[in-house]
């Protein structure tokens, strides 16, 4: 008889593959990119996390990984990404039971965008209050944004020291890379990124019409 955790486990990882494939059907994670995880265990903490490099929409159980609060492999073939130790530190840092990254085009350019700025603010919508414990379309969310850097331990250090510090926050994105974002379950995290990717692209495409309507008054 299967243990209740590696039921647990089973049962996440098939929820994950289904939010794998309806990620990259509506392209937020196309190819190999994109990264997602649950937590199995708090303390110790444990997560289930997508094995690296894998193309994500074909996606199956067999694609999770069961890794120690080091990163290390527990259990499971194949070996977790280097960004494995962004998800730790998320998990460490918030009360998440699943963490999700999407690489779509519009928080790439956003991303890209907004990098000197250190993050990017959004306000206005109706679609914030998709948000956890939001209750106005008034509410000023703001998204950090790191610097893409190959040293992921210092991205996972920085990662940690903002979530510690900013505690209301509800994702954040790397420079030219993408989204992320968490939430205290499956079905919560998948609503985050929902939510911030339609919001990503109401911004952008605001940005392109006002971009245009300035060309068009300059030309007149």
């Amino acid at each position: 008889m299967q243990s209740t955790s590696k039921k647990t486990a089973r049962v996440l990882a098939s929820g994950l593959t289904k939010i794998a494939r309806e990620f990259h059907s509506r392209g937020w994670a196309l190819g190999t990119s994109g990264n997602y995880s649950a937590v199995l265990k708090h303390d110790p903490l444990k997560l289930l996390i997508t094995s690296s490099g894998l193309d994500k929409s074909g996606l199956t159980e067999r694609d999770f990984l069961e890794i120690d609060s080091n990163g290390g492999v527990l259990a499971g073939d194949g070996k977790p990404s280097a960004e494995t130790f962004l998800h730790l530190a998320v998990a460490r840092a918030t009360n998440a039971g699943c963490i999700l990254h999407t690489h779509s085009v519009w928080s790439t350019l956003l991303s890209e965008k907004y990098a000197t700025q250190g993050g990017l603010a959004i306000c206005g919508y109706e679609m914030l209050k998709g948000l956890e414990s939001i209750k106005t379309h008034e509410h000023r969310e703001w998204i950090p944004i790191f610097r893409n850097s190959q040293e992921i331990p210092e991205l996972a250090a920085d990662v940690s020291q903002t979530l510690q510090r900013e505690k209301d926050i509800h994702g954040f994105l790397l420079s030219g890379h993408g989204l992320y974002t968490w939430g205290v379950d499956v079905a919560q995290a998948r609503r985050h990124v929902e939510i911030l990717e339609f919001l990503f692209e109401v911004v952008g495409r605001r940005e392109d019409v006002a971009a245009a309507n300035s060309n068009t008054r300059i030309a007149r």
